[in-house]
């Protein structure tokens, strides 16, 4: 029996060394690709592990911004780490709805309205202010606006835009005028009290104006009085008082004061406007005057000479009994007549005999007494036929 080995030749491997080798390089490539399949298997086990975590992470929401929808998958844990994932960076007047911090879940809506600038006038008083809404319609009921009525500087279907937008408003309010005795109220959204005026009907003329300015503005529940003023001018004469010019006289007794010349008033026509206000005259305004007359000055003598009190025979009398009797001790005393003056009663004519000037009324006590005596020694008591006997008490 020949041995399988016997036949390759000599020093050649035999058919059992050569199956061996076969064995061992069949049994190194299984190992190759062995070690070349067990990464993959690991990555294809891994995935196949981590697919429904992957997959449960995943979001679906829906993001409209400023009215515009989309739907939009995330990773983000809330609604802030949505935004800036979205590249969105809200405002402190923007809105966002549900707030930044809510948790996200699958199937979530998210609203973001960017806030828009205002410059709003509102019935006269302007104010900067930031809204939401997209139009100034929904502008105006986001502030509580009444629009019924109301006067608006542009449509209120008008879109803001993301500059923002100057609004003049001008809600309809209640004015009530006061006017020739009637009272009318009106509803009214004018700028002004003269617009709203107008419209009630009432008419201004000449001098006519009202009780708040006419270019004020006309708030709710008002009440304007419509003045109907007329104006006129009256002119009058008047009294322009005269000066007294007093010149100091020797000759005179001190005390006695003699009118040279009487003076006289002079007379200036002054016109005066008169304004009526409802019926009811105003004071009278002074607004021109000329004078018709110049005043004459009155010159008076003074006198400055000391009178003597001493008349010789007629010292001792009573003569403050007699001056009590007849003229109550008044040295200014007139009877009703005007013909008699003085503490004794002297006619002008008697005065002037004994060196009196002027009348004896308007000399001093003093004088007069001296006077007096001086017509005693002349004449006795006989010029006091009722009051002379008292000089002798």
């Amino acid at each position: 029996m020949t041995d399988p080995d016997d036949a390759y030749p000599p020093g050649g491997p035999g058919p059992r060394a050569a199956r061996r080798r076969a064995r061992r390089r069949r049994s190194a490539e299984r190992s190759e690709a062995l070690r070349r399949l067990l990464p993959q298997a690991l990555v294809v086990a891994f995935l196949a592990g981590g697919t429904s975590a992957f997959v449960a992470d995943d979001k679906a929401v829906r993001l409209t911004v400023d009215g515009v929808p989309r739907t939009t998958h995330t990773f983000a844990d809330d609604v802030r780490e949505l935004l800036e994932e979205q590249g969105l960076d809200p405002g402190a007047h923007d809105l966002v709805t549900p707030g930044p911090g809510t948790a996200l879940d699958n199937g979530d809506e998210i609203t973001v309205r960017h806030a828009r600038p205002l410059t709003l006038t509102l019935d006269g008083r302007r104010v900067r202010v930031w809204t939401t809404a997209g139009t100034v319609d929904g502008a105006l009921r986001e502030f509580g606006v009444r629009a019924e009525g109301a006067y608006l500087s542009v449509p209120r279907s008008t879109r803001i835009p993301p500059t923002g937008l100057v609004l003049d408003v001008r809600t309809e309010r209640a004015v009530t005028f006061m006017a020739d005795g009637r009272e009318r109220t009106i509803r009214t959204n004018a700028a002004t009290v003269g617009q709203a005026l107008a419209e009630s009907g009432i008419v201004l003329r000449g001098r006519d104006t009202t009780s708040v300015a006419a270019a004020g503005f006309p708030r709710d529940g008002q009440t304007v009085t419509v003045m109907r003023i007329s104006d006129g001018r009256k002119a009058r004469e008047e009294p322009i008082p005269f000066a007294v010019v007093r010149t100091r006289d020797p000759e005179l007794f001190a005390g006695t004061e003699v009118v040279v010349r009487q003076g006289e008033p002079g007379v200036r026509r002054v016109t005066y406007a008169l304004r009526t206000v409802n019926g009811v005259r105003g004071k009278p305004r002074r607004i021109d005057e000329e004078v018709v007359r110049r005043p004459v000055a009155e010159q008076v003598r003074v006198g400055t000479r000391r009178p003597p009190s001493s008349v010789e025979g007629a010292d001792g009398l009573d003569w403050g009994a007699l001056a009590a009797c007849e003229s109550g001790g008044r040295p200014g005393a007139v009877d009703p007549s005007g013909t008699y003056g003085g503490l004794y009663q002297f006619d002008t004519a008697t005065w002037r005999s004994l060196g009196g000037t002027g009348r004896p009324q308007d000399a001093t006590a003093e004088e007069q007494t001296y006077r007096a005596k001086k017509l005693y020694v002349q004449r006795g008591a006989s010029p006091w036929p009722h009051c002379g006997r008292r000089l002798y008490r």
